[in-house]
This record gives structure tokens, C-alpha cells and sequence, in this order.
């Protein structure tokens, strides 16, 4: 896992999720993760299910849902702290679908990697009004800790932009999403692309 990881927004994308995954794709990012926080469940399956044909070689997780990433048949799911335990999404999920945790400190983290989680969404790097319940600001010093401590990939999360994003990557994220900075735009696969040149250079 490398590169700028997509999470979508349909209350923030300018063009809706099914245009942002095709760009996104596109842009030939390596993860899509579908989140969607208002739709029915019918709606996020239909949704799903589009987004699924169009990431035939793109990595699709989908957020908090299980039962919809197995219906669709994803790659596997993202999970919070207040989410179905890593543990039992195992169970349900089996060995080969991929489960990553948003974790908030190094305590977190260690637990995660004891679970069996297969990488960790480090969340909020920044102030961030993307996610309200995102909690205080973890800043770059979590990173660290976790990457000296923690062989899983690292996703880092909230509050990113081309500003600061080469100070994350440099603190040790293997992977960094800024969504504000990307759906909001006219021209996603350009600003998507614009992320992923700081991880070549």
C-alpha cells in the first residue's frame, strides 16, 4: 500500500462517487475505500456494486459496512474504534479479505496488529472538518512512534494537503489521503496525480 488512498464524500465530491472513482482509477491509485454515511442500504449496495466494475484492477474496501463489502464481493472493509471489532469482522470476512483500523495512538495501534489488522488508518494527522467526530490531532510525532514500533502500512489521514503532505510522507506514511483537497475540484485526477508525484520524487 503506496501512494494517495481515496476514501469518497458524496456530500463533499462535485461530481458525485461514481465520477471521483472513475478518475480516481484513472489517476491509477492502488485503494478505493467507498464511504458513504447517509445512504440506505439498498442505495449503498446499488452504489457499491457500480463502483466494483469500475475498480476491476484497483483495490476496493468499503467503510464500516461488512455486509456489503461480501455482497459486492470487495476486497476487504475499513473500520473505526466504534465499529464491528477486528476480531469478529475476521471471522465473518475469512483469511484472505483485507481489514484496516483508524487508529488514534501507538496503544491503538499495537492493539490493532494484535487483532490482525493488515493496516492502519492514523487519523487526525491535522485539523480536519471532513469527519466531525475525528477527535484532537494526533500530528506527525504519532507516525513516528507507530512506524518504530509497527511493521504494518500506514495510511495517514486528516487535514492533509499539498502543503504539508511531504512532511507526513517524510514522518513515515506510507500512504496519505487528503479528500477535501481532491473531490472538491474540478479536475480530480489532475489534483489526485499531484499527490502521487511526492511519493516518486
Amino acid at each position: 500500500m503506496k501512494g494517495y488512498y481515496f476514501i469518497t464524500d458524496t456530500g463533499l465530491s462535485c461530481a458525485g462517487t461514481v465520477s471521483d472513482v472513475k478518475n480516481a482509477v484513472r489517476a491509477g491509485i492502488e485503494v478505493i475505500q467507498y464511504r458513504n454515511k447517509t445512504g440506505t442500504t439498498a442505495e449503498l449496495y446499488a452504489e457499491a456494486l457500480e463502483l466494483r466494475r469500475l475498480c476491476r484492477n484497483t483495490c476496493l474496501l468499503i467503510n464500516d459496512r461488512i455486509d456489503i463489502a461480501l455482497a459486492i464481493g470487495a476486497a476487504g472493509v475499513h473500520l473505526g474504534q466504534e465499529d464491528m471489532p477486528v476480531k469478529e469482522a475476521r471471522r465473518i470476512l475469512g483469511r484472505n479479505k483485507i481489514i484496516g483500523l483508524t487508529v488514534h495512538s501507538l496503544k491503538e495501534a499495537k492493539e490493532a496488529k494484535k487483532l490482525g489488522a493488515d493496516y492502519l488508518g492514523v487519523s487526525p494527522i491535522f485539523c480536519t472538518s471532513t469527519k466531525l467526530d475525528a477527535g484532537e490531532p494526533a500530528g506527525l510525532s504519532l507516525i513516528q512512534k507507530i512506524k518504530q514500533e509497527i511493521s504494518l502500512p500506514l495510511v495517514a489521514i486528516g487535514g492533509i494537503t499539498l502543503e504539508n503532505a511531504s512532511q507526513v510522507i517524510e514522518a513515515g506514511a506510507d500512504a496519505i489521503c487528503a479528500i477535501s483537497a481532491v473531490i472538491t475540484k474540478k479536475d480530480v485526477t489532475k489534483e489526485i496525480l499531484k499527490f502521487q508525484k511526492l511519493f516518486s520524487s
